[in-house]
């Protein structure tokens, strides 16, 4: 059986990779919070550590301060859920576009495409992204707790090793960072 050179990275050079959760809700507290409760899951379950958890209101301020706060502590990778519709509330897209310096544009097209496969044209309305902020990787995801579980399955834990990898391999070799 053949492994292409991204599989490979992805199993073997980081093995263990920081992560921090965001909730962002105005009604969700840590206890009623089952979409980030999926998000640790699956991390730890992968090996992953969660360093930081915050539920947040869907604050532009609030969100950028908080994903700043959990950058500095560490976090290789930063996972927030909610807040990335069009109802009038949702400001995560645009608070974390603001800061994102390479944008993962694959990311939310493939999200959404496989969306579609299992709620239809409705997928169309999520904002979903990732890109990178500083030595951090960042993905936000719908609220939906379906959502999280597809993404995490699907696309952020088969590839979050190599994506660090990669992130870590730029910044070591002195490549440019924007």
């Amino acid at each position: 059986m053949s492994h292409s050179v991204h599989e490979e990275r992805a199993h073997a050079e980081i093995p263990l990779v920081d992560c921090g959760i965001i909730t962002i809700s105005d009604t969700r507290t840590p206890e009623t919070d089952g979409s980030g409760a999926a998000i640790r899951l699956a991390l730890e379950s992968a090996g992953h550590r969660v360093l930081r958890y915050a539920v947040v209101k869907d604050e532009p301020a609030q969100i950028v301060a908080t994903v700043r706060g959990f950058a500095t502590a560490g976090c290789q990778v930063i996972i927030t859920n909610g807040g990335t519709g069009i109802a009038r509330r949702d400001s995560t897209f645009e608070a974390i576009d603001g800061l994102l310096e390479k944008r993962l544009p694959g990311f939310g097209e493939i999200f959404r495409m496989l969306s579609y496969h299992d709620i239809g044209a409705a997928a169309m309305l999520s904002r979903a992204t990732a890109g990178t902020f500083g030595q951090s990787l960042i993905f936000c995801l719908p609220g939906s707790t379906g959502a999280v579980r597809l993404a995490m399955e699907k696309l952020i834990v088969p590839q979050l090793a190599h994506l660090v990898w990669e992130t870590v391999r730029q910044r070591d070799s002195g490549e440019p960072q924007p």
